[in-house]
Formats: structure tokens, C-alpha cells, sequence
């Protein structure tokens, strides 16, 4: 599996960046997950959209949607229907534009669903979230990855994700900017998850600008070393 690393920021993008948008390679199967401003473009750069098998939203914020309005017309033009796996949030104005685009195929996905999309299996988890959302583990040619899309502290996260070759975890708070009330993880936070499931190897991502790097990435480490912040552009091989 390769995952390409499109948008790494959340909820804005840095100058020159893009908000949460990831595309999975296992074989020909295509998977794209979440896709905020700024990243059709990055991904179109790698892959038509209209070959994705399958994308898969989080929820439905727009820093995680935001270029599903401008894909409708791609898809149109190129006469495409693309499969789309997000959870049912009757209140979210993007889920009713992709509803009523018959470019789209939306299917309401919710924790403890598993779905076959070409060669990998995608299991949907839990999360915690001011609005409906999800995390995925996607697993093939024997190799997980898990991604916790937006999320704080909630039971059964560690249990999700154990033993993934991957975690691409939400860290967007400094220790000091965390609150349980909060709509994400800590950078720590997220490192005592990889820890506790196990995983071989944590990338911290929904990067905010406003918050330093070597803030994150120092509060991360002293829990899970193999730790590393997630860069617009790179490439994960697993």
C-alpha cells in the first residue's frame, strides 16, 4: 500500500496548503480518503478522479469536503458516478449537495460496518466529534492502516486501530490547548492511542497552522517514538 499525504491541515489550510485529503494505492484500487480545500487539485495531479474505486468522508465538515462542490463538475464532464461512504448527518449542508448530485453514489456508513472496496477491506470505527463521524482501518496485501479522521478521547479507539502498520492520527492540539471538551486529540494524546493499540507507526496530521510543529512533535514523542508530523506532498509506503 502507498498513501499519498495531499492535505495535512485542518480547520485552514497554511499559505500554499490544503485541508484533509489522503489517496490509498493496494494494486489498481484507488481509495481516496476525505477531501478538503485544496486537494482535487493535488489529487488530479496523481490520478483522474473519476478512476477513484471509492471515497470515504470522515464527516462532513468542510476543512474534510470542501472540493466535493467543484469534483461535481469534473465527474459531469466526464460523464462518471463516483461511490461515496459517509456518516448520515441530516443537518450538514455539503451532505445534501452531494444527495442531490446524481454524480455521486452516497451510501450512510456508521461504526462496526465493513465494506469490500476492490482489493481491501475498509472497516469503519468510532469517534468522538461535535458532529456524526467515523474512522477507518483499511487493510491489504496483509499490511492495516488506520485513520482516525477528527476525534477526541472516547473508548474503544485503542481496540480499533490495534496492531495497524500505520496510524494517521488527529493531533492538532499542543498539550496546553487541549481540553476534554474539545473537538480533537492532543498531539500526545494521540501518541499514547498509537501506544496503547500497538501500532508500529504514528504520523500526527490536521496539522493548525497557528500551533509550532516542534511543539507537537515533542509532547509527542517521550509516548510513542516512531512518531512523525504528516507533510503535504509525501509519499507512505507501508
Amino acid at each position: 500500500m502507498r498513501l499519498h499525504l495531499l492535505g495535512v491541515n485542518g480547520p485552514f489550510p497554511q499559505s500554499g496548503g490544503a485541508t484533509s485529503g489522503y489517496l490509498l494505492e493496494t494494486g489498481d484500487t484507488l481509495i481516496q480518503m476525505d477531501l478538503g480545500s485544496g486537494v482535487l487539485g493535488r489529487l488530479t495531479a496523481l490520478t483522474a478522479p473519476e478512476s477513484l474505486n471509492a471515497l470515504f468522508l470522515t464527516h462532513w465538515h468542510f476543512d474534510h469536503t470542501a472540493d466535493l462542490s467543484v469534483l461535481i463538475y469534473r465527474l459531469e464532464a466526464a460523464g462518471a458516478v463516483l461511490p461515496v461512504f459517509a456518516p448520515a448527518d441530516p443537518d450538514s449542508a455539503m451532505r445534501r449537495i452531494v444527495q442531490s448530485a446524481s454524480c455521486f453514489d452516497l451510501t450512510d456508513i456508521a461504526p462496526g460496518q465493513v465494506y469490500t472496496v476492490g482489493t481491501a477491506s475498509v472497516a469503519v470505527g468510532p469517534a468522538r466529534h461535535p458532529v456524526p463521524a467515523v474512522g477507518l482501518r483499511i487493510e491489504a496485501e496483509n499490511k492495516c492502516l488506520g485513520y482516525t479522521g477528527d476525534t477526541n478521547t472516547m473508548p474503544g479507539l485503542a481496540d480499533f486501530y490495534r496492531n495497524c502498520d500505520l496510524l494517521l492520527a488527529d493531533g492538532l492540539f499542543p498539550a496546553n490547548n487541549w481540553a476534554e471538551g474539545k473537538p480533537h486529540l492532543s498531539a500526545a494524546l494521540a501518541s499514547a492511542l498509537a501506544r496503547d493499540a500497538s501500532v508500529k507507526r504514528l504520523v500526527l496530521t490536521h496539522l493548525n497552522p497557528m500551533f509550532a510543529p516542534e511543539t507537537l512533535l515533542s509532547e509527542a514523542r517521550p509516548l510513542f517514538s516512531d512518531v512523525t508530523l504528516a507533510e503535504a506532498g509525501n509519499v507512505i509506503t507501508l
